[in-house]
């Protein structure tokens, strides 16, 4: 005890059992399990990516079937445009094949619903507030240009088809097959129904500052050149009736995107 006053007196720590003798407290370590936590939190991320992805698969499935139990009328309807409506096919497989491509693309365009709305699940969570309220007027929106699109294509589908079939001569005799016609027509319908959802991609940029109506009006006559080629290039056949169409339905809906991008405070 002698020795402890003494060094106390001398004005040193006492090595054991003071206050004085305590190390400093040091930062507390990372958790071991931060850098997993983040790890998961993106395996969560792609594991519900997946979830809505196979909803989709699913929701598609259902409706093909729902469109292979109707092929027989919605090829009528499809070859109605044909001089004597009468296709022919070379493979033994063809026809199914072809039943299954068909029933396919009346699958997407009757899951549309399903399709946009897995689609806004995914995204809505990653969104404020105030922009999903902004955003989600847009899902029924986009579903109504989607529907929008494909009437289109189907009402000017017999004015492409005849186009077409105009050049054919006494040198020129038209023997169509199945395969290559549907190719076309089901590429007109699907083209035409999903170009009609870019006045969404226009807004949605505008929200996030990336866009905004002067920025586009500024930018109209570049805009109507690239509107002209994308047209001519996106559609298929080569006639003039189908790419003339879709490059006017898509400028009409450009001008109106500027309009509500620019009510819209943009």
């Amino acid at each position: 005890m002698a020795d402890a006053d003494a060094i106390r007196d001398a004005g040193l720590p006492v090595s054991l059992g003071t206050p004085e003798a305590e190390p400093p407290a040091s930062a507390p370590a990372p958790a071991p399990g931060a850098s997993a936590t983040a790890e998961m939190t993106l395996v969560d991320h792609l594991t519900e990516l997946r979830d809505r992805l196979i909803k989709i698969v699913l929701a598609v499935a259902v409706t093909s079937a729902i469109g292979f139990y109707f092929t027989t009328p919605i090829i009528g309807l499809l070859v109605a445009p044909l001089p004597n409506e009468q296709l022919q096919f070379t493979g033994v497989g063809d026809a199914f094949f072809i039943n299954v491509k068909i029933a396919i693309v009346v699958g997407i365009i009757l899951a549309m619903p399903v399709i946009l709305y897995q689609l806004w699940a995914f995204v809505a969570p990653g969104l404020t507030d105030d922009e999903r309220r902004t955003v989600r007027p847009w899902i029924p929106i986009a579903l109504v240009f989607f529907a929008m699109g494909v009437s289109i294509a189907y009402v000017i589908m017999p004015f492409a088809v005849q186009f077409l079939l105009q050049f054919s001569s006494q040198y020129l005799n038209p023997l169509i097959t199945a395969g290559p016609y549907f190719d076309f027509v089901t590429m007109l319908f699907l083209v035409f129904g999903l170009i009609m959802e870019f006045p969404i991609l226009l807004y949605g940029l505008s929200r996030v500052g990336i866009v905004t109506s002067k920025r586009l009006s500024d930018s109209r006559r570049m805009a109507i050149l690239a509107i002209a080629i994308f047209a001519a290039a996106a559609t298929p056949g080569g006639d003039l009736v189908s790419p003339f169409v879709l490059g006017v339905t898509m400028y009409v809906l450009f001008e109106g995107t500027i309009v509500a991008i620019r009510r819209s405070g943009k």
